[in-house]
């Protein structure tokens, strides 16, 4: 019996690839203008047809005739393929200017700017500028941001309807002064009377250079807020400048405190974000009614970096309760207690903290001598993927996917998760990840749909998955690293997908740029062909330990190595010069770059749950940071009386 499941499912495996090459060959001659129907005649039925079709239309959209785009719509209609079809025939139409067509093909769905003034253009010219129209094409007028050029013809109609009175002229120089967008301000300012136009122009000048023009304007509140927002903007490259010329124009014009801590703001959070050495003056001068969370982490972190404990305490206290409440914040506290001479208060909040399976949480913990707090929860979600994973349009994401079509995958996706439930969502993880997709965990549990769900960070299984554990066992035993370290690399860098590719053209589940793997195949003797080998796993994961290894070699300190995998090796050495001597946690939390700061703490923290992945303990983390691979290890506990109820 146990036999016959295994050939069953072996022949299903290969007659799944021989579907998907099939497919895959399929689509890329429809890319060429070579798909010949009859030659693919046995994929007519396939779940993918739509798209090999798609692909076929898109080489040809600017000569396929109005009558095959509406039928592919009708016939797709409600799949994903036919809005993928809509947003590239839509432009085709508007180019040709067929404007029936393109009206045949709308829909009131779809919010892209350049696609709504293009449907205003064909309500124009079809005779339907209604009252309707006007209101629409007012709302998309209504922005502080640069409209397509597609927009143009739509406002020069609004004009001529006499659509477009001051008012809202000013209504939209006014958001664009939000934004800092002085080309849409003088945008705005056409067509509004001289003596105004003069004024919105000068407001514009002032927006991309501050002027003394500006002294006299009226002392209006319009004035005030483009004076401030203009100071504002300088602040951000040149804070001295505009803290020299606040005073000035605040006294002119006279402005709020609000509108004075609008350029403070600014001024302080470009400075600090740098430890410059007026950084402290600079936040201290920002009134506290304009403290947002942004500001109040970093006027603890810059009390950080400069080992000002009691001043570090301060700022943490004065953050809000929701702030003050995250484990980075209630560990800090706890820290900064203690290292300020008032040891009995740090207990407790180390407690709090540690109740916490992250970074901080766990650090807490190694504090406090106790077990890592984490519970595991493993609903029963087999009946739901059974039937989810017969769904059509999962079934088409997956063989997408599998395909290497991600962005297509991806609309797929998307449709089916819009008509889930929690458990089906949850199945559908399931069903991604057993077919090689294992970012849907990262992107769809926990918070999907603007909906918190913090239980489903709880999924430990499908949210920190092992793929590939032979090559990261094996090489990480090479190179001396530990496996669980190598795991967590690879899941913050692509999440698995050995497909993965960055804007910085990292490549592979390691996200190695291609100079570094040439170099590191060089040092270590690994034959090396070229980029395309980055995406080989094996090869990914040989180049990434080695270096992984190199950089350990070089720093001594696995939360440096860290840092330097991410950040390269010149802002690490800066960040070494600056704090030298600093406490690992420390040192971390004054990391200037955000993106480095929490990938260092990600990576830490994902260690320690792959050590309880692999090995049902783990090592400290308190140990791990610095690289002592022989400390003592910790058990796993659940803090939680009532676990939730699949």
């Amino acid at each position: 019996m146990l036999l016959a499941t295994v050939l069953l499912a072996f022949t299903a495996a290969a007659q799944a690839q021989s579907s998907d090459a099939q497919v895959r060959a399929a689509i890329e001659a429809a890319e060429r203008g070579q798909f010949d129907a009859a030659q693919y005649a046995s994929l007519s039925r396939d779940p993918l047809y739509g798209w090999i079709e798609y692909a076929a239309l898109r080489r040809d959209i600017d000569t396929l005739p109005a009558a095959q785009a509406q039928s592919f719509l009708a016939r797709y209609q409600g799949q994903p393929v036919a809005e993928a079809f809509r947003e590239i025939w839509l432009p085709a139409a508007s180019r040709r200017q067929d404007w029936a067509a393109f009206r045949a093909a709308w829909s009131p769905s779809i919010k892209d700017s350049t696609l709504r003034c293009a449907e205003l253009n064909a309500r124009q010219a079809t005779g339907a500028a209604d009252a309707q129209w006007v209101k629409d094409a007012q709302a998309v007028w209504r922005t502080g941001k640069v409209l397509p050029g597609e927009c143009e013809t739509v406002f020069s109609a609004l004009v001529a309807k006499g659509g477009l009175p001051p008012a809202l002229r000013w209504e939209r120089l006014d958001l664009a002064a939000a934004e800092w967008q002085p080309a849409v301000m003088r945008a705005a300012a056409r067509g509004l009377p001289a003596d105004e136009a003069a004024l919105a122009n000068d407001y514009a000048a002032f927006m991309e250079a501050v002027h003394e023009r500006a002294l006299t304007w009226p002392k209006t509140p319009r004035s005030r807020m483009v004076a401030s927002q203009g100071l504002a903007r300088l602040a951000k490259s040149t804070p001295i400048a505009a803290e020299m010329q606040l005073q000035k124009y605040s006294d002119a014009l006279g402005f709020s405190e609000a509108e004075r801590a609008r350029v403070l703001y600014q001024a302080a959070l470009w400075t600090v974000a740098s430890y410059e050495p007026d950084s402290a003056r600079r936040l201290n001068a920002v009134p506290e009614s304009a403290y947002d969370e942004r500001l109040h982490e970093w006027r603890a972190r810059e009390a950080l970096s400069r080992g000002d404990w009691p001043a570090a305490l301060a700022a943490i206290r004065k953050m809000g309760p929701k702030q003050r409440d995250e484990s980075r914040w209630t560990y800090f506290e706890a820290r900064l207690s203690e290292l300020t001479g008032n040891k009995s208060a740090a207990p407790a909040l180390y407690r709090k903290a540690a109740r916490k399976p992250e970074f901080h949480g766990f650090l807490a913990a190694d504090r406090l001598g106790e077990p890592y707090a984490l519970c595991p929860w493993e609903p029963n979600d087999a009946p739901a993927k059974a039937v989810v994973a017969r769904d059509p349009t999962i079934v088409r994401a997956m063989a997408l996917y599998r395909i290497d079509r991600s962005g297509w995958a991806q609309r797929e996706w998307d449709s089916a998760l819009s008509r889930f439930d929690d458990t089906q969502r949850r199945a559908a993880v399931a069903v991604a990840q057993d077919n090689g997709w294992f970012d849907r965990a990262v992107f769809a549990l926990g918070n999907y749909g603007g909906k918190s769900r913090p239980d489903e960070l709880r999924l430990y299984q499908l949210r920190f998955p092992l793929h590939h554990d032979a090559a990261i066992r094996r090489e990480s035993a090479k190179h001396g690293l530990d496996p669980a370290w190598v795991a967590a690399e690879i899941r913050a860098e692509s999440v698995f997908n050995p497909k993965a590719r960055s804007a910085a053209n990292a490549m592979g589940l390691m996200q190695i740029v291609p100079a570094t793997g040439a170099a590191t195949a060089r040092r270590i003797g690994l034959p090396y062909g070229g980029a395309a080998d980055l995406y080989d796993s094996e090869t990914n994961i040989a180049l990434g330990t080695a270096y992984m290894r190199q950089m350990e070699d070089k720093y001594g300190q696995t939360y440096v190595a860290i840092a330097a995998y991410n950040a390269g090796p010149t802002p690490t050495a800066r960040w070494q010069a600056q704090r030298p001597g600093f406490d690992p946690d420390v040192w971390i939390e004054t990391i200037s770059y955000k993106e480095t700061r929490e990938y260092v703490a990600r990576v830490l923290a994902f260690s320690v749950i792959y050590d309880w992945r692999l090995n049902g303990d783990a090592l400290t983390l308190s140990d791990r940071m610095r690289g002592i691979d022989s400390g003592k290890r910790k058990r796993f506990v659940c803090p939680l009386a009532d676990p939730p109820k699949a």
